[in-house]
């Protein structure tokens, strides 16, 4: 695979060590090297990046960088690998996933998360381990800086996880229970968060017909007379699906005017304009269960 390429800023966002910091660490001590572009523009390996990494967990562990500088880049591994014994320290384990993705380290991507999910449970590992894990990420998708077949293989494990814990839960239907639909727009396909949802909505005993990505509008308003709803949740990760969300959303509230739309993600997290009495925006997963608690 193709070695990439990272800038000194997405070394500060993985590794949570600012930019000026690296510097004066690779000046004194040598022990970050930057390579060149032909154009002369400073650029960090795979290889830095993971050694970074290491560095930043041994760092978080109360060991001095003079200390670091002394120790070959074999000892600093082995000496990180010891210290994410730990499996409560979310936040090494988060840089470890990060270093397993860059590998495409399958075993140890997946015994990761299956020591957290054992530990403290599915549904804290996702919100403690796996989000954190994808913000801290999402710098270098923004930037072109991960490769494709790194995104897919992280992407396809968490996949497999969640529809794994969807599948696992028993059905405990409640008087409370109210009728979902889980729906991504047309053009939206980064269904991690709506399958999250989903894990959420269906662990506490709501009704939920998950629709899944790039779904038609008018494939919604046929289902709407198959399958009484009370409530459509859509997400909405990146504004490149082709569509105004100003014009889509309250028009879609409009077909929809006896439910509520619960519309979550990224790209509408800033979201504070009311478009339609029916539309309400959840920032994260938090504020999701919240609402969905206080509903029950």
């Amino acid at each position: 695979m193709e070695t990439m390429e990272y800038s000194i800023k997405d070394l500060e966002n993985l590794s949570n060590i600012k930019a000026h910091t690296i510097r004066i660490w690779e000046k004194r001590y040598g022990i970050i090297k930057p390579e060149r572009t032909q154009t002369n523009i400073r650029f960090y390996s795979d290889e830095e990046l993971r050694k970074l990494l290491n560095i930043s967990i041994l760092i978080h562990n109360g060991i001095k960088i003079s200390h670091i500088a002394a120790f070959s880049a074999e000892e600093i591994k082995e000496k990180a690998l010891y210290l994410l014994q730990n499996p409560n320290d979310m936040e090494n384990q988060v840089k470890n996933l990060v270093i397993s993705m860059i590998e495409l380290n399958e075993s140890k991507f997946e015994r990761i998360l299956s020591k957290s999910i054992i530990n403290i449970g599915f549904e804290k590992t996702m919100l403690n381990l796996i989000y954190p894990f994808l913000v801290q990420i999402g710098v270098l998708w923004q930037t072109g800086s991960i490769n494709p077949a790194q995104e897919h293989f992280m992407s396809s494990l968490i996949r497999q996880k969640l529809i794994s814990s969807v599948d696992s839960v028993e059905p405990n239907v409640l008087k409370t229970s109210k009728r979902f639909v889980l729906f991504l727009p047309e053009g939206e396909w980064h269904e991690l968060g709506l399958l999250f949802y989903y894990y959420l909505l269906k662990v506490r005993g709501h009704h939920v017909l998950y629709l899944g990505q790039s779904t038609p509008a008018n494939s919604l308003v046929e289902s709407k007379e198959i399958w009484p709803m009370d409530y459509l949740l859509l997400f909405i990760s990146s504004g490149f699906a082709g569509l105004s969300y100003d014009e889509y959303l309250p028009d879609l509230a409009l077909k929809f005017k006896e439910q509520q739309l619960i519309v979550a993600g990224e790209y509408m997290k800033d979201q504070k304009a009311i478009l339609a009495p029916n539309i309400v925006f959840v920032k994260n997963a938090l504020e999701f269960i919240q609402l969905i608690d206080s509903i029950s």
